[in-house]
């Protein structure tokens, strides 16, 4: 099965994406050169094709340009345990510019004691963005953590909530 990725510059920085058949595996939040997103995305024995991707390299593009932008695209949870998909589908239930806490996630999928599971399973999201870990916060408010940072993180809450 090809690998395809592609590598675009934003107003943010260079992003990355993976995919396999009609999948996204892996998105790589902005980064200072290419080569830094060349790195992360694991890219061997893949093919670049910008193409393949749809508008969704468009799509990220206007998010980075503070426009509200909604994402529908086919993630790859074929890896993937039954609790994370469980985890990344509430995700995906935030509206967009708000934040849940991580306690808020658990009770969804009807686990509420597993709020530091919840976080696990949002480190190991790969696509973040698509399923929009960034809006999921401790329960006193403070951040939390981010795979990508917590300057990320902020950057990317502050983004949707700038969104025009």
């Amino acid at each position: 099965m090809p690998i395809y990725y592609a590598i675009f510059e934003t107003r943010a920085g260079w992003v990355g994406l993976t995919r396999s058949n009609a999948s996204i595996s892996h998105v790589v939040l902005p980064q200072t050169s290419p080569d830094q997103v060349l790195a992360l995305l694991h890219t061997t024995n893949a093919q670049l094709d910008e193409n393949a991707f749809g508008d969704l390299p468009q799509r990220l593009m206007q998010y980075f340009d503070d426009r509200k932008v909604e994402f529908e695209s086919i993630i790859d949870w074929t890896q993937v345990s039954a609790f994370d998909v469980a985890v990344w589908q509430a995700t995906s239930t935030i509206p967009y510019g708000q934040t849940r806490s991580y306690g808020w996630v658990a009770a969804q999928i009807g686990k509420p004691k597993a709020a530091r599971a919840v976080g696990q399973a949002l480190g190991r999201n790969p696509t973040p963005i698509l399923i929009p870990c960034h809006r999921v916060i401790t329960s006193s408010g403070k951040l939390g953590g981010f795979s990508s940072g917590i300057d990320m993180k902020q950057t990317l809450l502050d983004t949707e909530r700038n969104a025009k």
